[in-house]
């Protein structure tokens, strides 16, 4: 090893029978207490340029939590706030094992909160009862973006936008329900409520109520799913039934409206998105604006593509949220098979990153349930693949995390193999494109513990985000993602060979761009001792 060069040469004085490991021990302390190593004298040397750390790999790894109908977390409703929270450090204690990087927590189901809101009862999905707080009282979303954070895992909040009611709910609407302060607003459509997409007074709710958990809580994403207009039910006669829109429809068209009724429907979630997404980058523009649409935007997109078309029953444009750049990362539902022509993973995902031109992020959602059901986890470790190779694709997230907590094979799949590596986020450069400042960087012995301590921090008050910290042994870089809060690793002082030839850090900041590395030379120093 490089980096023992000096120390080995010394082994005939070091080892003398006489020396105890104590007089050992303070031997190597003297050579290395005076020494507090600055950036500008460990990257000093042309000897440093063959050890200049690799790019750390950049992937989008996610997953989604869900809370409807207890899905994924809570797993029922009713649990001890204790409880609640011992699931959620265990599933995130998970997603770091299986080196993913993002959580999507849904924290507004249907017009309910998984937070304390003044905009909305809270959810029947943690108590059994909406509108009542978990006792003790808690906030589970700052708790929950709090063990994220403490992970290096961004947490994104997601929202259903219009749904009010989900059939699964079983309490009582709570008087602070949006059904019971502004029923006008609500639509009965089969089992579910439904808020009109139609009206002013609706996009301003649900926008308020998104930038209101903006402004309060330091969430990392801002994510939509693929509901907007409900899918379409039908009656028992098996006709389709129209969403109940005629009041704002025909005050549309009072109005003065010219657009047909299917093109007025688009064009109110149209408006929805491209208004909140600058509602976001007004606020917080490193806040990461995503949707999830579902995964056919048109049969015959491409050719051989067969199923349902969102863009005439959910009325929902994706390819033209994608194209006009309203959003800062697409997730279409991709949860078909490789093999499959009419929806075909490869062809549907091939298709998306066509539309992607102004090269936001393009991370497909992956079907993680159906693996024991009818695949193999094979099927998702060549989807994964597929998606590296794409072409304006750079990630991808997992429907859903109980999916790859509850499958051992997959777990091991994703662990062993395609994530064996830890990932960055990409980066998002329309965003910003400014680095991060150089940490500073320091080699100390600490003599009463035995132990070589090497600490960073950052050059200036900038946040850092994340800090890439790479390792170097013989001809080789070992790489960590390490959460903000950690700014130290230690060596045994005991052990010399522990201690690596090179270290180097470099900081990463909301947006993810990185700083260029800090390069400490344990090798150089001590052999200008």
């Amino acid at each position: 090893m490089q980096g023992l060069s000096v120390t080995n040469n010394r082994s005939d004085t070091l080892h003398k029978p006489k020396q105890s490991p104590t007089h050992l021990l303070r031997r190597l302390f003297s050579v290395l207490m005076p020494l507090v190593i600055a950036p500008t004298l460990a990257t000093r040397g042309s000897d440093l340029r063959e050890w200049d750390p690799p790019e750390p790999q950049r992937e989008f790894r996610g997953a989604w939590i869900a809370s409807v109908a207890n899905t994924d977390w809570p797993s029922e409703p009713g649990l001890s706030r204790r409880e609640q929270q011992n699931e959620l450090i265990a599933m995130m204690d998970r997603a770091v094992h299986l080196r993913l990087n993002a959580i999507i927590l849904q924290v507004r189901p249907a017009c309910d909160a998984l937070y304390p809101s003044s905009l909305e009862p809270w959810s029947e999905y943690l108590t059994g009862e909406m509108g009542e707080a978990p006792s003790p009282t808690y906030d589970p979303l700052r708790f929950a973006i709090a063990e994220a954070h403490r992970r290096g895992l961004e947490l994104h909040a997601w929202f259903n936008p219009f749904r009010a009611r989900h059939p699964a709910t079983e309490s009582d609407p709570a008087r602070t329900h949006i059904s019971q302060t502004h029923p006008e607003l609500v639509r009965q459509y089969g089992p579910y409520l439904w808020l009109d997409p139609g009206s002013p007074a609706v996009q301003r709710h649900t926008r308020n109520v998104i930038l209101d958990v903006l402004r309060r809580y330091d969430v990392d994403g801002i994510h939509l799913d693929d509901y907007f207009y409900p899918y379409k039910i039908r009656n028992q006669n098996g006709k389709l039934i129209d969403f109940p829109d005629d009041t704002t429809w025909e005050r549309y068209r009072r109005d003065g409206g010219t657009l047909g009724r299917a093109d007025w429907r688009r064009d109110n979630v149209n408006d929805f998105v491209r208004d909140l997404y600058g509602a976001i980058k007004k606020r917080k523009p490193w806040v990461k604006f995503g949707i999830s649409p579902f995964g056919i935007w048109r049969p015959g997109h491409p050719p051989q593509i067969k199923g349902l078309d969102a863009y005439s029953q959910l009325y929902a444009d994706a390819q033209k949220w994608l194209r006009q750049g309203w959003l800062d990362y697409c997730a279409p539902q991709l949860y078909w098979a490789i093999e499959p022509k009419a929806q075909s993973y490869p062809a549907l995902q091939a298709w998306w990153a066509e539309q992607n031109v102004k090269r936001r992020h393009l991370w497909p959602g992956n079907r993680a349930t159906k693996v024991g059901s009818g695949w193999q986890p094979d099927e998702i470790v060549q989807q994964i693949r597929l998606t590296r190779r794409q072409r304006n694709a750079s990630g991808n997230i997992f429907w859903n995390l109980s999916a790859l907590l509850e499958s051992p094979k997959l777990s091991k799949a994703l662990a062993g193999e395609v994530y064996h590596k830890p990932a960055l986020i990409p980066a998002s450069p329309w965003l910003s494109q400014r680095k991060p400042p150089k940490p500073k960087l320091s080699l100390t012995p600490n003599r009463s513990q035995g132990l070589f301590d090497v600490q960073w921090r950052a050059d200036d008050e900038a946040p850092v985000w994340l800090w890439v910290f790479q390792s170097h042994r013989g001809h080789r870089w070992t790489t960590e993602i390490l959460p903000r809060n950690r700014r130290h690793k230690v060596y045994p002082a005991s052990d010399p060979t522990a201690l690596p030839s090179a270290f180097a850090v470099s900081a990463i900041n909301r947006y993810g761009n990185r700083s260029k590395p800090t390069i400490l030379s344990t090798t150089q120093v001590i052999a200008k001792r």
